[in-house]
């Protein structure tokens, strides 16, 4: 099996030939051959996919004032509006780190040291900053 598997042949041919399920024969090379199956899985990190979050409205009106990276124009360009109320949601589908990249820029509705924070778009970035907590953090 394993100077088969070395030759090229298909782990479905491998499994027709040896009666067995596609499952043992792969479970058979990583146990043979860890060398072979650890290094085609090492170099390649998991991608993240996308995660559809609601910005509030007051959030999305600062942040599209704000000097974004292209990434994050892109989100904010191609986020849905949704009518709630009086104002609005965006929602933005973007890989978490996006999300994140976001709400470290709207930082300043929290107010700075010279300008007291007005309360409704600290509620809304409040809001928005407990949606993206919710995504799985990445990395130490």
């Amino acid at each position: 099996m394993r100077t088969g598997y070395l030759d090229g042949r298909s782990i479905a041919a491998l499994a027709r030939e040896h009666g067995v399920s596609r499952g043992a024969i792969r479970t058979a090379v990583t146990d043979l051959m860890p060398e072979h199956t650890a290094a085609a899985h090492d170099d390649t990190p998991a991608p993240e996919l996308p995660v559809a979050l609601d910005m509030p409205g007051k959030v999305a009106d600062f942040l599209r004032a704000a000097d974004l990276e292209p990434a994050e124009r892109a989100a904010l360009d191609h986020g849905v509006t949704v009518r709630r109320g009086q104002g609005y949601t965006l929602r933005v589908s973007a890989v978490p780190a996006v999300h994140r990249g976001l709400l470290a820029r709207c930082q300043p509705l929290d107010g700075d040291q010279g300008a007291p924070a007005v309360p409704a778009p600290r509620k809304a970035r409040r809001e928005y900053e407990n949606r993206v907590s919710t995504l799985t953090p990445t990395g130490p």
